[in-house]
């Protein structure tokens, strides 16, 4: 098995390994120490995953998350059915960079994509390296920041989108959390920013005005190029990104074409 760097900002390629067959611990350590310094894995050369397979490829690195309001795959809660095609009208993470869920009270640890349907060009994915827009923070905004917490909501967000599924239509639950702007990683204990467009709605402390303008410096300070790259996918590619310090956005620019695959989410645990 091979780790190749993909950019210096972040990722990495690893080939020389089939993911539709059980892992070893030489291998399975080799993923996770490579998982921990990238933050994001592009597994290529792969063939199409069973549901089975994607699933206990999953659980080699903790319990699956189910999603809290996406319809689900039938007979397979754990996976969320990723498609786009001529006839959608949204495309599920192509509004703006996010980390999944972080609404959640224990957010997922990461996620893992592997698309079988492409697009003949164009449903590319942006990551941004969240530690490296901490890092770039000036010392007294480090200081400040390092103080407050964000809350995290999706009844903005879910509502519309999912409002007739199970969990949301019928329960009407919409997850909501609060979490520090700036969270340590339970392994790396590096610090990385955690806010995002999708999910953090409010700073807790501050009125309103000043919670939109910290909030709206932090969202275009995470987005800025520096932190970022974009993969282009191949067919069966896996990706195994790190929503801890990580945030990613699917690019909906193929229209009408057709983009299909399947992930797992990894639970995570309280961020601190």
């Amino acid at each position: 098995m091979i780790a190749k760097p993909y950019s210096p900002n972040l990722g990495a390629v690893i080939t020389g390994i089939d993911l539709s067959k059980p892992i070893s611990d030489t291998e399975l350590n080799f993923i996770k120490d490579t998982f921990h310094k990238f933050q994001v894995l592009f597994f290529q050369e792969q063939h199409e995953i069973s549901p089975e397979n994607q699933i206990a490829l999953g659980k080699y690195f903790g319990a699956l998350h189910i999603h809290p309001a996406a319809p689900k795959m039938k007979d397979y809660p754990e996976i969320f059915e990723i498609h786009t095609h001529k006839d959608s009208k949204i495309s599920n993470g192509a509004e703006d960079f996010h980390s999944d869920v972080s609404c959640d009270v224990e957010p997922p640890l990461g996620t893992m994509l592997q698309l079988h349907i492409l697009p003949d060009y164009g449903g590319d994915t942006m990551f941004a390296n969240m530690y490296m827009a901490y890092n770039k923070l000036s010392e007294k905004m480090k200081i400040f920041l390092g103080d407050l917490n964000a809350i995290h909501e999706s009844e903005h967000f879910y509502k519309d989108r999912y409002e007739n599924n199970d969990v949301i239509g019928k329960n009407k639950k919409y997850p909501s959390a609060i979490h520090p702007i700036v969270r340590t990683h339970p392994i790396t204990k590096k610090k990385a920013l955690y806010v995002n467009k999708f999910f953090t709605t409010r700073v807790e402390g501050l009125n309103i005005e000043e919670s939109k303008l910290i909030l709206n410096y932090l969202f275009q300070h995470c987005e800025k190029t520096d932190f970022q790259i974009r993969y282009r996918w191949n067919k069966n590619d896996m990706a195994f990104w790190d929503n801890r310090c990580t945030l990613h956005k699917a690019i909906w620019d193929y229209h009408p074409m057709e983009r299909k695959g399947r992930r797992v989410t990894i639970k995570g645990t309280i961020p601190y």
